[in-house]
């Protein structure tokens, strides 16, 4: 339990400080608490209030009654926790009952975050698009999108008075939309008024937090660390407030019984006037901070930190504390019997060395400096500019500082001695390396781990039984893999180095291949260079083995004593010579333009031009010698029932007596 003062605002952490395992014996956690003061004075208000893993949205109820922590944006539709909206990072939107999951569906784009109307029962979606998409849940269906003149959208919000929509874009830009009328009514050009004359911009500021207060009141924070008020009725900031950080705005909130704006990056939490500007009190929690949530008509923060445990705190002069935890009004004197020591907002602490490196020493004793322990405060602003001044070039120390680290842990994380299998070495070898890329790689978070080849128990067979060696000489693997040739010739220089390892019975510091960071970058480049070389190269070496096995083959035909087949004829058809089905054989190999120009020829082929300029083709058909039989037959049946036919011209119908039928 800890507990801070700034401008004498006390602020009590509820949830650092050492926990005991659920395992340990009644007995042994009373003797703990007898030996550990902060043992002792520890509050467990919310048992197990931590996540598997790290949460980046934090909520609490409109009925106070149930926090919710989840890795993904949500939505609650409810007072309480019976109707729950939660957005994916995988574009899928699912709702949630009171009994649990309920329905899932999906939005054309990634999204990242979301804002529910209630006035029309639409869900508003933003994201990686320049479109907003709605979803009406009284329809059940997707409505037409808004267009924006944005590329991507980051953060929206609906204003709860009038109904006004707004989303913040990655170009510095908030749009209002009515959502009665679907049409843009006005646009506020935030990454402008971002910049002041104190601020040091270094990229363009994005919107990264937008939040509605009141009927004409809002507030933006940029990716640059600035928060801005702005009123409705005007395009310029009422006020602007930098966080000196340079961090993204994660949240900002507003606290209306002390007209207070509550702004957090992942490093600070800022409460300030909105009126005046001037700081109230600030929060430096233990973790990065990834959002924060006010508790309601109460003076409890809650936070989700890049930790899987979720921060308490309580200030009493921002209202009293819960229902739920109403004793922690009556143990407030005890909680700051050790108060932690005053933090100057918007100071840089530097020591005596550091000022005679900036050349600031005649400013000791002037207002400039506040001293404090064993250096001085002095404006984070000043300090800025000074050390620019002194040092120009310290973005390329920083640069090649920051190169030196990665080279460092590149070099750290090569591949050790691993004990191969005896079958198929490269290819676990290759999953080796593949499984270190995955590690190394920055979305590994995001990926579902997937079961590693040689670790499964199914695959097993495939490293001890011989008859599943790759035969890295058939046709097929090298068709396939037209750069296994380099990449093979790698990775034997690395099986061979590990085996030698492996003969010595030690471990090698050096590089794998003895070659430096930059070289291997070069050889990949030049891999990726050489790509069709290398499949020619791989193709001209299939055909000259081809061409080889034929010759081979000829060989073995011509030493071969052939005997005479004989073959014989259905009864009914003619023998012919072989002539016929060789010179069909060579018509078949001749390109569609010869066989045309011998089809005129033969004519069998005749080609017209018509009336619209085009050219029409017109074939005759060859008949087989039994097809001419067939038709000579059928005119001579013709012509002989012709000749018999006698005429029937002399009979006559003769008219039918009675009355006519109308």
């Amino acid at each position: 339990m800890q507990v801070s003062s700034l401008n004498e605002v006390k602020i009590y952490s509820l949830s650092c400080g050492k926990s005991l395992p659920e395992w340990l014996s009644d007995r042994k956690k009373r003797a703990l608490q007898k030996k550990d003061v902060d043992v002792r004075r520890r509050i467990e208000l919310i048992q197990d209030f931590e996540m598997p893993t790290v949460c980046t949205t934090i909520k609490v109820s409109k009925d106070g009654q149930y926090i919710l922590a989840t890795v993904v944006t949500f939505e609650t539709l409810s007072d309480d926790y019976s109707k729950i909206v939660f957005l994916h990072n995988d574009r899928y939107v699912e709702f949630h009952s009171q009994s649990g999951f309920y329905y899932k569906t999906r939005i054309p784009k990634f999204g990242r975050d979301f804002s529910y109307h209630y006035p029309s029962c639409d869900l508003y979606f933003v994201g990686a698009s320049s479109e907003v998409y709605r979803l009406n849940l009284e329809q059940g269906r997707y409505l037409n999108p808004l267009q924006t003149d944005a590329a991507e959208n980051n953060v929206c919000d609906i204003n709860s008075v009038h109904g006004l929509f707004a989303t913040g874009t990655i170009e510095g830009r908030v749009e209002c939309w009515d959502p009665r009328t679907r049409g843009r009514v006005g646009v506020l050009d935030c990454a402008l008024s971002s910049v002041t004359a104190d601020s040091e911009i270094n990229s363009l500021p994005t919107i990264s937090a937008l939040k509605f207060n009141g009927a004409l009141t809002m507030a933006v924070g940029t990716s640059t660390g600035q928060v801005l008020l702005y009123d409705l009725r005007s395009d310029k900031p009422l006020l602007v407030k930098d966080h000196q950080y340079g961090l993204p705005i994660k949240s900002v909130h507003f606290q209306d019984s002390l007209d207070l704006i509550l702004s957090a990056d992942s490093r600070i939490i800022k409460m300030w006037n909105k009126n005046s500007g001037k700081i109230f009190t600030s929060l430096e929690p233990e973790h990065d901070l990834n959002d924060v949530c006010l508790y309601p008509s109460s003076g409890m923060l809650l936070t989700a930190n890049e930790a899987p445990k979720m921060g308490i705190y309580y200030i009493p002069v921002l209202g009293p504390a819960p229902r739920w935890c109403s004793f922690l009004d009556n143990l407030t004197e005890e909680l700051e019997e050790n108060p932690e020591s005053t933090v100057y907002d918007d100071y840089k602490f530097v020591t005596k060395k550091d000022l005679e490196n900036l050349g600031l020493t005649h400013l000791i004793g002037s207002p400039f400096l506040r001293a404090y322990m064993h250096g001085f405060f002095m404006d984070i602003r000043l300090y800025h500019k000074v050390k620019l001044m002194v040092n120009p070039f310290a973005y390329e120390e920083y640069r090649k500082d920051k190169i030196r680290q990665k080279i460092e842990e590149t070099r750290a994380q090569r591949v050790q001695l691993k004990k191969l299998p005896k079958v198929n070495k490269e290819l676990a070898l290759k999953l080796i390396e593949e499984e270190e890329e995955k590690q190394k790689s920055t979305w590994k978070k995001k990926v579902k781990s997937l079961p590693n080849i040689l670790t499964d128990d199914r695959f097993k067979v495939m490293f001890e039984n011989p008859d599943f060696q790759v035969d890295e000489e058939s046709e097929e693997f090298r068709l396939l893999n037209p750069l296994v040739s380099k990449i093979s010739e790698k990775r034997k220089k690395k099986l061979r180095l590990l085996e030698q390892q492996e003969l010595h019975g030690k471990e090698e510091e050096e590089e794998p291949e003895g070659k430096p960071s930059d070289a291997e970058s070069s050889e990949s480049s030049d891999d990726e260079k050489d790509w069709v070389a290398e499949v020619r190269k791989q193709r001209r070496l299939l055909q000259q083995e081809e061409k080889v096995k034929r010759q081979e083959q000829l060989r073995e035909d011509q030493q071969t004593v052939l005997k005479p087949q004989f073959y014989e004829i259905k009864a009914g058809e003619e023998f012919r010579s072989f002539k016929d089905s060789a010179t069909k054989q060579k018509l078949m190999n001749k390109t569609l333009e010869d066989r045309l120009k011998l089809e005129a020829k033969n004519g069998t082929l005749s080609v017209s031009d018509t009336t619209v300029g085009s050219k029409q083709l017109t074939f005759t058909l060859k008949k087989s010698e039994q097809q001419k039989k067939q038709q000579e037959a059928e005119k001579l049946h013709r012509q002989e029932r012709k000749a018999v036919r006698r005429s029937a011209g002399h009979l006559r119908s003769r008219p039918r007596r009675g009355r006519p039928f109308h």
